[in-house]
Order: C-alpha cells, then sequence, then structure tokens
C-alpha cells in the first residue's frame, strides 16, 4: 500500500497557480488586432504613422513623400494603402491629391486591446 506524500497537496496547488488563464481574444478578434500589429511592425509605416500624429492634422501626401525622402512614391502609397486598410489612418481626396490623418478610432482600439490584456 502507497502512502501519499504530504508534498502533492502543495504541488498541486502550485501547478494551479502557474498555468495561465485562457486567453480572452479569440476567433476574429484575435485575426484583427494580428492584421492591426502587423501593420504597425513595418518601420516606415510606423514613421508614417508618428509623423502624422506629431502634426496633428490632416496632411497631403506630398508632406508625407516629404517626410520619407528615400522611398519613392509607390511605395509609400502602398504603405498608406495597408495603415487605410487596417484603420490606422483616413484618406480625403481633395482635388488631385489626397490627405491623410490618423483615425479617431486608433487610440480606443489599442485601447481595447491593453483592456484585454489586464
Amino acid at each position: 500500500m502507497r502512502v501519499p506524500s504530504p508534498l502533492l497537496p502543495k504541488l498541486a496547488k502550485r501547478a494551479a497557480t502557474c498555468c495561465a488563464p485562457p486567453t480572452k481574444l479569440q476567433g476574429k478578434e484575435l485575426a484583427a488586432f494580428a492584421t492591426l500589429f502587423k501593420a504597425l511592425g513595418d518601420e516606415t509605416r510606423l514613421r508614417i504613422l508618428s509623423f502624422l500624429l506629431a502634426k496633428g492634422e490632416t496632411l497631403c501626401v506630398c508632406h508625407i513623400e516629404d517626410h520619407v525622402k528615400e522611398l519613392s512614391q509607390p511605395t509609400i502609397s502602398h504603405h498608406l494603402r495597408l495603415l487605410r486598410e487596417v484603420g490606422l489612418v483616413t484618406a480625403e481626396r481633395r482635388g488631385t491629391w489626397v490627405h491623410y490623418s490618423v483615425s479617431k478610432a486608433v487610440r480606443d482600439r489599442l485601447l481595447e486591446f491593453v483592456a484585454l490584456l489586464g
């Protein structure tokens, strides 16, 4: 006959407390945040977004092109399209130029993610 060790209840309790609870993020919500963070994971897109945030106003694409001079216009347009598709920036056509601004929902979206972590 085997006598249970007095350490077993302590080990079981320790194992229960060290395991992480299941995540609150699932399915489409998780995919949406993954897409958002993929867009934020590129240095050029972060530079463009931080430039728009620093200016705090709607900017013509020509000003954004001046800010990232080392890139070609098609490359800048590609990055702006990706930022627009995930909802980080909004675009408004004014004549032949497109003006960009940071989406009002960006902060709320990031705070929503932080809340899910806590």
